[in-house]
């Protein structure tokens, strides 16, 4: 299986989200470039071998899930706060 370049690979994650998860273009960047600002792609950068679109599909599936449990835990907490009454 090929290895893409690092900038492909960034695009082929940005278009499966897109393509699996039907965020728009603007969201599933975001994704991706929150991502990489976290470092969570610099071991692709280091290794080609990790650059393949199987890989790309996983990653694009981790970071979609990752999103969802940081949201669903952020509204959680939020149902909790509204929750409590003042004393």
């Amino acid at each position: 299986m090929a290895n893409l370049t690092y900038e492909a690979y960034l695009d082929e994650v940005a278009t499966l989200l897109t393509e699996l998860y039907d965020l728009d273009d603007d969201s599933a960047i975001k994704l991706v470039v929150d991502a990489q600002d976290a470092e969570y792609f610099s071991p692709h950068d280091d290794h080609p071998e990790m650059r393949t679109l199987e890989r790309a599909k996983s990653d694009a599936v981790a970071l979609y899930t990752a999103k969802k449990n940081r949201t669903q835990t952020q509204q959680k907490q939020q149902q909790r706060v509204r929750g409590k009454r003042p004393s």
